[in-house]
């Protein structure tokens, strides 16, 4: 950050009195700018006993199998998001189930939510955002071929929960030090 959202003056990246990190502050209107995650919001969506995942249309990690999923947008719930997201990147129409995790992305400075997306047909239709769809059981899932490390959390916990019966939420903080994620 260089100028100041507020009056457009150069801001410096300085401690703040009573906070624990440098932040980037105007020296000119005092405001002070907080980073903060950005937060991603996504499903497994179900049909059946197999989970719907798209190929990525677009970068990050073009050419990869992924859950539907996206930016979180001001004024939706989480749940209308990953509905949202769902319906953009497959054309898909579902009720939101549980919350299946919750992942701390450090090096992204993101949080991810994915939920089970309950899916009451199996009509998808390709999106801009995603090149191929298809429906995985458990043992066709192309776990070296999934663009984000939250995608392999959250089918591996939904498929624990779900062959187990016993549901919970997963919570994860990481950090990846390799290129294909982002």
């Amino acid at each position: 950050m260089k100028f100041c959202s507020n009056c457009a003056q150069k801001v410096d990246y300085q401690a703040v009195e009573g906070d624990h990190r440098l932040r980037f502050v105007c020296n000119h209107c005092m405001t002070i700018h907080y980073q903060n995650p950005r937060i991603i919001v996504g499903c497994v969506p179900v049909w059946e006993d197999k989970v719907l995942l798209c190929r990525r249309g677009i970068e990050p990690q073009l050419g990869f199998w992924n859950l539907p999923g996206g930016f979180y947008e001001i004024g939706e719930s989480l749940e209308t998001g990953a509905m949202r997201e769902a319906m953009e990147e497959a054309g898909l129409s579902m009720k939101i189930g549980r919350m299946l995790g919750i992942y701390s992305v450090l090096h992204a400075a993101q949080v991810h939510i994915h939920y089970e997306g309950i899916l009451d047909h199996d009509k998808f239709c390709l999106t801009p955002e995603s090149t191929e769809i298809k429906f995985f059981s458990e043992n066709e899932i192309p776990w070296s071929e999934l663009a984000f490390q939250s995608n392999t959390l959250s089918l591996k916990h939904y498929f624990e929960c779900r062959n187990s019966g016993n549901w919970s939420t997963k919570q994860k903080e990481y950090y990846v030090n390799f290129e294909r994620e982002s």
